[in-house]
C-alpha cells in the first residue's frame, strides 16, 4: 500500500489541485463577483485573470440579505377569466339556432359562472345540449374522463361553470404557470440564486438574496402584466357607467377621470407576443414595441383592416394604457405601446410582458427585507465558529497523534478548499444550516484518521515492522470508515429530497463534506504518509 503508483500520485495531486483552484474565487469574493457581473452585463473586464477559475459559492438569504415574500395566487381570477372569455363562443353557438330557441341575452351572475336567458323556455333543453357540445376533455391524470364545463338550466336560463375536475387541474396548471413566470421575470433582472418554492395548494416562497427590499421584489413580480387589445365602446365620466352585457369599464392610465367602456372580449392577449422591447417613439418618448405570434398576428391584421377609423384599446392589468384610433390596415403582427412612461418604466413593461402574464393576481401575506448588516453578523459567526472548531480539531490531532496529526490537519486544509471548490462548481447556495454543515464536516473529518491511526497502533503492538502496520492500518480500518460515511452520506441524501430551504442547504454541504473527508482521509493522508516514509524510511514511528 505503501507503494502507490504513480499514474494514481498524479491523479489525486491533480484532483487537490483543480479542487483549490475552483475554490480560490471565493477568498476574493468582491472582487470576482464584480468581475462576474461586469463580463454578464457585456463589458469587457480584467479585474480577474480569464484564464482563472471565476465560479463562487452563492450567498443565501440569511448572509446576504435580501427580500422574502409569502404570496397567495388568486385562482379564482382563473375561473373569471375563463367564463368572460367563454361567452363568445358560446354566442355564436347559440345564435346559429335562434329560430329555435328564441332571443339569447347574458345575465348578471357570480364571476365564476355564465347565466344565458334564452327567449323560448321550451328549447332550454336544446340550448344546454348545444352549450355542453363546446366542453372538452380534460387531459390531466386527475380529470381522465370528465370534461372542463358543467352546463345545468333553471327555468329558462342555462348555467354554465367549470366541472370540479377542472378546477382542481386549474388551480394544479395556474399554479406551475404562476411558478415559472415568476422565475423567468426574477432571472431577467439577474438575481442571484433566488429561492421560489411552492407552499401548500395555493401559495408561493419567494427569496432573493441581494435584492435591496421587498417592495422592490414585489415591482417585479406584483404585477399581473395581462396585456389585452379591445375593442372600445365609448367612454365615460365614472366607473359606474351603465353598460350593456359583454362589457366593461376600465380606467385610463394617463387621464384622470377618464373611463372606457370596452366589449369585454379581447381581440388579442399578450400570450400571444413572443416579444417584447422597450425602445422610444417618433417624438423620442420611451414606449415598448411588440410582436405577436403568427396566430395572434392575423386575428390583430383582421380586426385593424375591419375598423379603421376606430378606437382600439390597450389595456394591462384592467387599464387602458391607451386607446388610439386605428388609421390603417396593421399587417406583420407588430406595434408599439405609448404612455407617460418614464426609461425604466418601458423596460420593466418589456420584461414583465416577455416573461408571460402571470395566470393570476397574487395577495402578499409576508414580505420581510433583511438588511446586509444581519448577513455580514451572521458570516462573522459563521467564521468564528469555523475557526474555532478548525483550531480545537488541528491542536488536538497534533498533540494526539504528532507527525501523523500533523499531515491530517494538511489533508482537513485540503478537505475544506474542496468543498469551496465544489460548492462553486455546482453554483451553490450556503446558508446559516449550510455553515453548520462544513462545521459539522470539519469535526468529522478526522474521524477517518482516527480510526487509521488507532488501527496503525494496534499493529505497532504486535511487533510488525513500521511500514506494514501502515499498510495494515489502512487495509482494516477502510471498512470501518467506508460503512460510517454511506449511512451518514444516505441521511444527507434523504434530508435533501424531502428538505427544502435551509435543510436542503445543510445537507448539500454534510454531502459535498462526506465526499471530500473520505477522499482526502483515505487518498491525501495515505499519499503524505507514503511519501514521507519514502524520504525519511524510519525504524521505529510514533503515532
Amino acid at each position: 500500500m505503501l507503494q502507490i503508483q504513480t499514474w494514481k500520485r498524479v491523479l489525486i495531486w491533480l484532483l487537490v489541485v483543480i479542487g483549490l483552484l475552483l475554490a480560490l474565487p471565493n477568498a476574493f469574493y468582491s472582487r470576482v463577483e464584480l468581475h462576474n457581473d461586469t463580463i454578464d452585463a457585456g463589458f469587457p473586464d480584467n479585474s480577474w485573470p480569464g484564464f482563472l477559475p471565476s465560479g463562487l459559492v452563492n450567498l443565501g438569504l440569511d448572509l446576504r440579505g435580501g427580500a422574502h415574500l409569502l404570496a397567495e395566487v388568486q385562482v379564482e381570477d382563473v375561473y373569471a377569466g375563463r367564463m368572460k372569455g367563454l361567452w363568445p363562443e358560446i354566442r355564436t353557438a347559440l345564435r346559429a339556432v335562434r329560430d329555435e330557441i328564441g332571443t339569447i341575452r347574458l345575465q348578471d351572475s357570480a364571476s365564476d359562472e355564465l347565466r344565458v336567458r334564452i327567449g323560448k323556455p321550451e328549447a332550454i333543453a336544446e340550448a344546454v345540449s348545444i352549450v355542453n357540445g363546446l366542453a372538452r376533455p380534460i387531459t390531466s391524470l386527475t380529470g381522465v374522463g370528465a370534461s372542463d364545463l358543467s352546463v345545468r338550466s333553471e327555468g329558462d336560463v342555462v348555467i354554465v361553470t367549470l366541472s370540479e375536475a377542472e378546477r382542481v387541474a386549474t388551480d394544479e396548471r395556474t399554479l406551475r404557470q404562476s411558478l415559472e413566470i415568476i422565475r423567468r421575470r426574477i432571472d431577467e433582472v439577474g438575481t442571484r440564486e433566488p429561492t421560489i418554492q411552492r407552499q401548500g395548494a395555493d401559495r408561493i416562497l419567494i427569496q432573493v438574496p441581494g435584492l435591496g427590499s421587498a417592495s422592490e421584489l414585489k415591482e417585479i413580480i406584483g404585477t399581473t402584466a395581462q396585456l389585452t387589445f379591445q375593442p372600445v365602446v365609448g367612454r365615460a365620466n365614472s366607473a359606474d357607467a351603465s353598460v350593456g352585457a359583454g362589457q366593461e369599464v376600465l380606467p385610463s392610465l394617463d387621464e384622470e377621470g377618464v373611463f372606457y367602456i370596452l366589449d369585454a372580449a379581447p381581440v388579442v392577449t399578450g400570450e400571444e407576443l413572443v416579444d417584447a422591447q422597450p425602445s422610444f417613439d417618433q417624438n423620442g418618448r420611451p414606449s415598448v414595441t411588440f410582436r405577436f405570434n403568427p396566430s395572434g398576428a392575423r386575428k390583430f391584421g383582421d380586426y385593424t383592416a375591419e375598423n379603421i377609423g376606430n378606437p382600439f384599446a390597450i389595456v394591462l392589468d384592467h387599464e387602458v394604457i391607451s386607446a388610439p384610433v386605428i388609421q390603417a390596415h396593421i399587417a406583420g403582427g407588430s406595434g408599439i405601446i405609448t404612455g407617460n412612461f418614464t426609461v425604466e418604466d418601458s423596460t420593466n413593461l418589456s420584461v414583465l410582458l416577455r416573461a408571460g402574464a402571470l395566470p393570476a393576481g397574487l395577495e402578499f401575506l409576508e414580505e420581510r427585507t433583511i438588511g446586509p448588516e444581519l448577513g455580514a453578523d451572521s458570516i462573522q459567526a459563521g467564521k468564528i465558529a469555523c475557526l474555532v472548531a478548525f483550531g480545537a480539531v488541528l491542536v488536538f490531532m497534533v498533540l494526539s497523534y504528532g507527525l501523523f496529526g500533523l499531515f491530517a490537519n494538511i489533508a482537513l486544509l485540503i478537505n475544506v478548499g474542496l468543498i469551496f471548490g465544489l460548492l462553486s462548481m455546482i453554483g451553490a447556495t450556503l446558508t446559516l444550516p449550510g455553515i453548520a454543515g462544513i462545521v459539522l464536516t470539519i469535526g468529522m473529518a478526522v474521524d477517518a484518521n482516527v480510526l487509521v491511526f488507532e488501527r496503525i497502533r494496534e499493529e505497532l503492538r504486535t511487533a510488525k515492522g513500521p511500514a506494514r502496520a501502515i499498510e495494515l492500518g489502512y487495509e482494516r480500518a477502510l471498512s470501518a470508515i467506508v460503512d460510517a460515511n454511506i449511512t451518514t452520506f444516505i441521511i444527507a441524501v434523504i434530508l435533501f429530497v424531502l428538505g427544502s430551504g435551509p435543510v436542503r442547504g445543510f445537507s448539500v454541504t454534510l454531502g459535498i463534506g462526506i465526499v471530500t473527508s473520505v477522499f482526502t482521509a483515505i487518498w491525501v493522508t495515505r499519499l503524505l504518509v507514503a511519501t514521507w516514509f519514502a524520504r525519511a524510511r524510519p525504524k521505529t514511528i510514533e503515532v
